[in-house]
């Protein structure tokens, strides 16, 4: 996801003051910048900082407009023990999710996140329909609806339970395998590629959970409902497949067609005049760059085109790659198919929303935020 970033006169006039006040508001940590990658004897800042800075010299704000600003990209809107992103750490209950990353698996992370014995995973004991994974496990989950109790008014170990259960269910249509193996083992070996399991376990344990990420939310939001576990777990999936979130990989294998055709700079170039962005490069939590895309590339030896448009990217943008970009560069190492960033993506982040939809249950809380009419 490509930050913003103004001009020092853009950013001069949200602001109503001289330049000296805006280079002191940098070099006091409020306002983050970067060289202009077009003209180096310039500097880019960024956007939101400059806003927030703004409204904060123009008088608080109404508590509307807080809390309209909040849902984008804004302040924390609701409090969890689950996550955090802090000074560009990642962490699991306290726990850094890159250190985490070098001996733990998934069924690890759901247990770290759920608080509850160590999790396992039923085999899945049946075939795969002939049909995508993403599509299989949309169905399964729509069919689990119809059945399953609702959370609300559940003791917290018969969620947990259940949580499993719910993941045995994503798990059997993402990660088919007849035999009770670790999901990093059942997707490789499944896509014989044996050689990948440790990249993939990787990439699964770092995925797994974002914060409020825009499904995690979804989810959350279907679980204050009193929905069951479920419920809130197909909610997180049919958000993941927006091009703005767990799609959002696709952009990075259209980029490296480009760059087939024309060469990296020009097809970065390209992409960012045509769409104003390169989705591959930057993410607005990580100022300094993506801890987890840069674990998850470390495993494995990228295929030279990625390492070229990664080197490219933070020249042209300033920006290092993302974690959309480390997967696509995952799947195009080990020749996976070509669901298989989503499929990890969707495998891994079910633990999360799982986590988000518990802790939401236990809350005792309806998410019901009021409309401010504009018609």
């Amino acid at each position: 996801m490509n930050t913003l970033w103004i001009t020092a006169e853009e950013a001069l006039s949200q602001l109503g003051t001289k330049p000296q006040t805006l280079y002191a508001n940098v070099s006091r940590g409020r306002i983050r910048a970067k060289a202009d990658p077009v003209d180096s004897r310039r500097s880019l800042y960024q956007a939101d900082d400059v806003r927030r800075l703004a409204e904060r010299h123009a008088g608080r704000p109404r508590a509307s407009a807080v809390a309209a600003e909040a849902i984008r990209w804004g302040d924390p809107v609701l409090p969890t023990t689950i996550s955090s992103i802090a000074d560009g750490r990642l962490s699991y209950r306290g726990h850094d999710a890159v250190e985490l990353s070098l001996t733990a698996d998934l069924e690890d992370v759901a247990t770290l996140l759920w608080q509850t014995p160590k999790v396992t995973v039923h085999a899945a004991n049946y075939v795969l329909a002939d049909r995508p994974r993403l599509a299989a496990a949309l169905i399964s989950l729509a069919a689990r609806v119809a059945d399953d109790l609702p959370a609300l008014g559940r003791a917290s170990p018969i969620l947990r339970i259940e949580a499993a259960d719910v993941l045995s269910t994503v798990a059997a249509a993402l990660a088919p395998w007849p035999e009770p193996l670790p999901l990093h083992q059942r997707l490789a070996i499944g896509w014989k590629r044996p050689a990948a399991v440790e990249p993939i376990r990787k990439a699964l344990v770092l995925a797994a959970e974002h914060e409020l990420n825009v499904s995690a939310f979804a989810a959350r939001v279907t679980a204050s409902s009193g929905a069951a576990l479920s419920a809130a777990v197909l909610s997180g999936l049919a958000t993941l497949t927006g091009p703005r979130h767990g799609g959002a990989w696709l952009s990075v294998t259209q980029l490296v067609e480009r760059a087939n055709a024309v060469g990296v700079r020009e097809a970065i170039r390209g992409m960012l005049g045509s769409e104003g962005a390169v989705r591959a490069f930057g993410h607005r939590l990580y100022p300094q760059g993506d801890p987890r895309a840069k674990a998850i590339i470390a495993s494995f030896e990228a295929p030279p085109l990625y390492g070229l448009l990664a080197e490219a990217g933070e020249d042209l943008l300033g920006e290092p790659v993302n974690l959309d970009f480390a997967l696509a560069s995952l799947a195009a190492a080990f020749d996976l198919p070509d669901e298989a960033p989503m499929v990890i993506f969707a495998l891994s982040r079910t633990v999360g929303w799982l986590a988000h939809a518990m802790e939401q249950v236990e809350s005792g809380h309806l998410i019901r935020p009021r409309a401010r009419y504009s018609g």
